[in-house]
């Protein structure tokens, strides 16, 4: 039996999921005010999603009423999520391994949607490290590992993020040509290198992570402070990023090698 989604219901579910992804980005605490400025709706139907949310603790009224915040409920989810993840379960044990081999913070990122986001890491033992925010959403243009996971996809993705918006911090834009040129590097060398992206200081290297149909799912990398990864050694570490990149990869099924 086809059992037909009325479109009302399908709208109310997206702008749902829309207000929770919110919270995912940047700002742990948003109003009503910004949901629906941000995300282009009333503040009538975002009162209406939160008060929903809020009911099954899914969001959690911020300290002293003001906006409001992941609640226990989304934890509890995240965790399991994360748990459940195969290419975290294949990439975890290995973290460690690289982490020590390159003496820098090992992260692994996965693609979610058209984005891509932190969801492990091994922290550097060093004083002064890298750490990164699990469960932060970055655009697939920004960053090593972004740009790790959008060379090994499919042309129209490609082609449809470098029309997009290619914005970077300090409200500068990346130029498409050259973005595509950065993209076609990565696929000949298998991997990616970034300096002052993200953020100023910080420097990383990544390699993609296929599936067994030798799709990019995600990506290994490590990142570290500048004076101490400049580009020389960003090379170095690059081959130990991509041969853990490829044991993951394999663990998921792919049999090895760059996707044609």
């Amino acid at each position: 039996m086809q059992v037909t989604v009325p479109q009302g219901a399908t709208t109310s579910v997206a702008r749902a999921t829309d207000v929770l992804l919110l919270f995912t980005e940047e700002s742990d605490v948003l109003g009503i005010s910004e949901i629906a400025r941000r995300l282009d709706l009333s503040k009538a139907v975002v009162h209406r999603i939160i008060t929903t949310f809020v009911d099954r603790g899914v969001l959690s009224p911020g300290v002293g009423g003001r906006g409001y915040r992941l609640g226990p409920a989304s934890t509890t989810l995240g965790a399991r999520a994360l748990r459940a993840s195969s290419i975290r379960v294949s990439a975890q044990p290995l973290l460690p391994s690289l982490q020590r081999a390159t003496g820098e913070t090992s992260t692994l990122s996965a693609l979610v949607g058209d984005v891509r986001a932190f969801i492990a890491q091994v922290e550097s033992p060093s004083e002064i490290k890298m750490t990164v925010e699990i469960g932060r959403r970055f655009p697939l243009h920004l960053g090593s590992s972004g740009r790790c996971i959008l060379a090994f996809q499919p042309a129209d993705v490609i082609e449809a993020c470098l029309a997009g918006d290619l914005s970077v911090p300090d409200d500068l834009a990346i130029d498409a040509a050259v973005l595509r040129e950065q993209l076609q590097e990565v696929r000949r060398q298998g991997w990616s290198s970034s300096s002052g992206e993200r953020h100023q200081g910080a420097a990383s290297v990544a390699a993609p992570v296929f599936d067994v149909d030798g799709h990019s799912v995600g990506a290994i990398s490590v990142c570290g402070p500048t004076e101490r990864m400049n580009a020389d050694i960003r090379s170095l570490h690059a081959v130990h990023v991509m041969a853990t990149a490829d044991l993951v990869s394999r663990a998921m099924g792919w049999r090895g090698g760059l996707p044609d």
